[in-house]
């Protein structure tokens, strides 16, 4: 990977030859300005192209897959696999490596205004050195292209009692400016602006929550921790800053984040705070320096509630994991007047109960009318690009190290490539393949909103097929709306 504005400034590894494909770039966007190539394809390797600030480019060099057969007198033969790489999976990749250093460290132009090359370069060389080892290129797919959100679905009262902690919270903490609450993993809650908590999501359920992993739910996550003198016993504790409060000389240094970078150029300090399988972030300005009797009045204040918060979201948990379906809805903060009647409005349109809208009995299992076999009847995988929702049954839990699907890769390819058709017209349209391993694979795209399918139903025919995903549509996704 390398990034060069007007002279080269860094590269993790000798590139040097991607250099004039940048300049062949820019002369072809000479002639496609609204939609400049964004990758050149190579017999070896493939190169990816962007250019997130202007006149600042980054390039990510990826080797195509390689097999080896025999010849005909028994040599060996590498066969380069030139179409088993998707451009948009790493060209969203490499978007995305540009938005985790902006996260951290603010854009390319103002580390060169603050210090010059020099200053940029040491940035490039700290961030990319360590969050490189991170990638893993073999598993990226569907997902990475839309990087989206999992919301966690709830009942209005658990909703409210969630609203109502955030509030006491921002009350007695008054230099929170901002506040995200997540439980299992899933947002619940953010005061952020979508494309800045679209991507601290990413780093929280990637990076920070896998490596502080521990057994969830039911109340074992953690033993009790031994608290200050006076305070009420909880299972609070900093994910981020203070590892010992009793430390007299513990160091309350907190990640330092950058939102808002096309506007206000906001800096930030990232407190993030987890009690059983809730966490909370607080993010507070970046001028103000949290002490150690901050965090002790932090960890008193927020402990006991979000342990006893974290209880009944559990519950909540333990009823919605029999359930299904959608919570599409997150809101951004408001007087609680409003936010009340919005929820009321939305509570009519879906379930208390945090199902299915439309259908409180809808099955989780993958089957269809809750039939149970070995192997699930259908898997899918639903964006909406209007809130960044999305929901897989193809991907299992994710790992510190890597993102596991179900299903084998092929399917996961013809998924992509549905997807890139999605991309090449406006119009909302319907897709249907039959893979070679006998599976059937669906893709629907309306109103902004991207639903998957793989069927396991080796036998049936277009018109079986075809009502089987509307069954899909009906139980799962009763109050979106889907061309047929």
């Amino acid at each position: 990977m390398c990034f060069f504005r007007a002279q080269w400034i860094f590269t993790t590894h000798t590139t040097w030859r991607t250099v004039p494909n940048i300049f062949f770039f820019n002369l072809f966007r000479t002639f496609s300005p609204s939609k400049p190539a964004k990758s050149l394809h190579t017999q070896k390797n493939r190169q990816f192209f962007n250019e997130p600030e202007e006149n600042f480019w980054m390039v990510m060099v990826v080797r195509n897959p390689i097999i080896e057969k025999q010849s005909k007198d028994g040599k060996p033969i590498v066969e380069y696999q030139e179409e088993e790489l998707l451009d948009k999976v790493y060209s969203s990749v490499l978007q995305q490596c540009y938005s985790m250093y902006k996260l951290f460290n603010g854009t390319f132009l103002r580390a060169m205004e603050d210090g010059g090359v020099k200053l940029l370069k040491e940035r490039l060389e700290k961030f990319f050195h360590r969050y490189l080892q991170t990638l893993h290129l073999q598993s990226c797919d569907l997902l990475d292209i839309f990087g989206g959100i999992s919301f966690f679905p709830l009942d209005k009262m658990t909703y409210l009692k969630i609203q109502s902690f955030i509030n006491r919270m921002e009350e007695s903490l008054s230099i929170v400016k901002y506040t995200a609450f997540l439980y299992n993993d899933q947002l619940i809650w953010s005061g952020l602006e979508q494309d800045d908590m679209r991507i601290l999501y990413k780093y929280l359920t990637t990076s920070l929550f896998p490596r502080h992993i521990e057994p969830e739910l039911a109340g074992r996550d953690s033993p009790v921790r031994a608290e200050m003198p006076g305070n009420l016993q909880h299972y609070g504790r900093f994910l981020t800053g203070p590892l010992n409060l009793n430390d007299p000389e513990a160091k309350c240094r907190f990640p330092k984040i950058f939102v808002n970078t096309d506007d206000t150029y906001e800096a930030l300090h990232l407190i993030v705070y987890k009690a059983m399988s809730a966490a909370v972030c607080f993010m507070i300005d970046a001028s103000v320096q949290p002490t150690l009797d901050f965090c002790r009045r932090l960890d008193s204040i927020v402990g006991p509630q979000l342990t006893v918060l974290a209880s009944d979201i559990c519950e909540q948990f333990n009823i919605n994991k029999r359930m299904s379906g959608h919570f599409e809805y997150i809101w951004k903060p408001a007087q609680l007047l409003g936010r009340l009647m919005v929820l009321g409005f939305l509570l009519r349109r879906a379930p208390i109960d945090g199902g299915a809208p439309g259908d409180g009995n809808a099955p989780v299992d993958g089957t269809i009318d809750g039939r149970s076999e070995k192997e699930p009847q259908f898997k899918f995988i639903y964006f909406n690009h209007m809130n960044l929702a999305e929901k897989s049954t193809i991907h299992m839990r994710k790992t510190p190290s890597v993102s596991l699907t179900s299903v084998h890769p092929d399917l996961m390819k013809i998924l992509g490539d549905i997807n890139s058709d999605f991309t090449r017209v406006d119009e909302d349209e319907e897709v249907i393949v039959k893979a070679m391993s006998d599976y059937w694979v669906v893709g629907k795209k309306s109103d902004q909103r991207e639903l998957y399918v793989i069927l396991n139903q080796k036998n049936a025919n277009l018109i079986e097929v075809n009502e089987e995903v509307k069954k899909l549509c009906a139980t799962q996704f009763n109050n979106i709306f889907f061309l047929d």
